[in-house]
């Protein structure tokens, strides 16, 4: 569904990805790059969280003033690019709380195989963000977000900085309810499943690794 489909093209964000894209950036900026755009994104795909008033003393007067409605956020990034995002995410919901699902694509059938799942106790209090650079097949995050559906979440957003039509065809299809939100849309995915143009493998380039 296309309205549920949120891009991003604020001018910052398009710039830092650019610098992402280039083959000869390193690991450090590399990482500090994802960061800092998923601290970007974040901050567009928390806008509708409710708002409540509240009564504060400032050195002059008393203000009426609006503070977040006691919704709890959880992370959940999917291992092990995704943990490249969490740090930005924190920088604006510090007291959110950081699930875990590890997921990895078999070499030869492309498809997701789970290998670890750790998420709060409070699921059902909390309104999730998964978070994965990259939506390319699909199926890491369509097998993340059926993993999460089982605890029954208050709400469920993806967010990923890179997207391939066939991922986002199949993740719309599988959960057409959850917004998805996304810096940019690629050309298509090779025949190893990779984005292009892309950026590489995100995992590799986040940690350093080949």
């Amino acid at each position: 569904m296309k309205e549920n489909i949120h891009m991003f093209d604020h001018p910052l964000i398009q710039h830092k990805l650019s610098i992402l894209r280039d083959k000869n950036t390193g690991s450090k900026q590399f990482r500090e790059l994802v960061n800092e755009i998923a601290t970007l994104m974040c901050y567009e795909a928390t806008r509708d969280l409710p708002l409540k008033e509240i009564d504060v003393e400032t050195p002059v007067a008393t203000a009426r003033t609006k503070v977040l409605d006691g919704r709890k956020l959880a992370f959940i990034p999917i291992l092990r690019a995704g943990l490249g995002m969490v740090e930005g995410a924190l920088t604006l919901v510090p007291a959110a709380k950081v699930g875990h699902i590890g997921l990895y694509r078999d070499p030869e059938t492309l498809d997701p195989v789970e290998y670890y799942c750790k998420l709060p106790g409070d699921m059902n209090e909390r309104d999730v963000i998964v978070v994965d650079p990259m939506l390319a097949t699909g199926g890491s995050a369509v097998a993340a977000i059926n993993l999460i559906k089982q605890h029954n979440p208050k709400s469920i957003k993806f967010m990923c900085i890179l997207a391939a039509p066939e991922g986002m065809k199949a993740f719309t299809e599988a959960h057409p309810e959850i917004p998805v939100y996304c810096a940019a849309m690629d050309q298509r995915l090779n025949d190893h499943g990779y984005i292009v143009p892309g950026l590489g493998d995100a995992g590799d380039r986040i940690f350093g690794t080949k």
